[in-house]
């Protein structure tokens, strides 16, 4: 691992739950989604339960008959309420810039659309620090396939072993292991940390901002 760290070539991160606080805001659009097409609220242990993957696949698994209604409520209220629920996470911005202070070079890989993606990563003027965004509306396989972190490295021309992906779900985790990536658990976003830490985590995180230690490596591994 020490290794690897050492001849690191990029730092990956997920967006919502990692670089975004979105947590409210997608709780609240999954309300209003499931309230206006379904008639009722379905509860949030419910509908928080896959987030991280596209949005598409979690209606169709949660209710497959009426999927494009909710996508296309869930979608019209977020945007609507996009700027004015989202946050930045404390400390996201100085960790990005120490990084890039490091020449690490950064990526996006999301399971967000292009449209929602972009108007987050603008809104906090976070685009700088990216080589590249890799979103759902680029790829046909998601997460937890590791197909999308794959396609950023492809892009960026890296090698995933020594890539790191950060990501707050247990699917961003199961994508980076299968990437063969160094996997680093956030343990701010929208997982508690029992289910976002998989078997195979090789960090876990509570702060963004312990982020460019790790990089330096000052911080042991966890073990599951």
């Amino acid at each position: 691992m020490a290794q690897r760290l050492a001849g690191l070539q990029a730092v990956l991160f997920d967006l919502d739950g990692t670089l975004i606080d979105t947590v409210e805001l997608i709780r609240v659009s999954f309300r209003h989604a499931t309230r206006t097409v379904l008639g009722h609220e379905l509860p949030d242990e419910v509908t928080m339960a896959n987030v991280g993957q596209p949005l598409a696949t979690q209606f169709r698994d949660m209710a497959p008959d009426h999927a494009a209604e909710l996508l296309t409520e869930f979608r019209a209220f977020n945007m609507r309420h996009h700027d004015e629920l989202a946050k930045e996470y404390p400390g996201t911005v100085e960790a990005l810039s120490a990084l890039s202070a490091r020449g690490v070079r950064m990526g996006v890989v999301t399971s967000k659309g292009i449209e929602a993606a972009s108007r987050g990563i603008d809104l906090f003027d976070l685009r700088r620090y990216f080589d590249v965004v890799v979103t759902a509306d680029d790829v046909e396989t998601h997460k937890p396939d590791p197909f999308p972190l794959r396609f950023a490295a492809t892009l960026m021309g890296v090698e995933l072993e020594y890539c790191i992906y950060v990501g707050d779900s247990p699917h961003d985790m199961q994508a980076a292991i299968a990437a063969g990536c160094v996997s680093v658990a956030a343990l701010w976003g929208a997982f508690p940390s029992t289910e976002v830490v998989v078997l195979g985590t090789a960090f876990a995180l509570d702060s963004i901002a312990g982020l460019p230690a790790l990089v330096e490596g000052r911080y042991e591994p966890y073990v599951v």
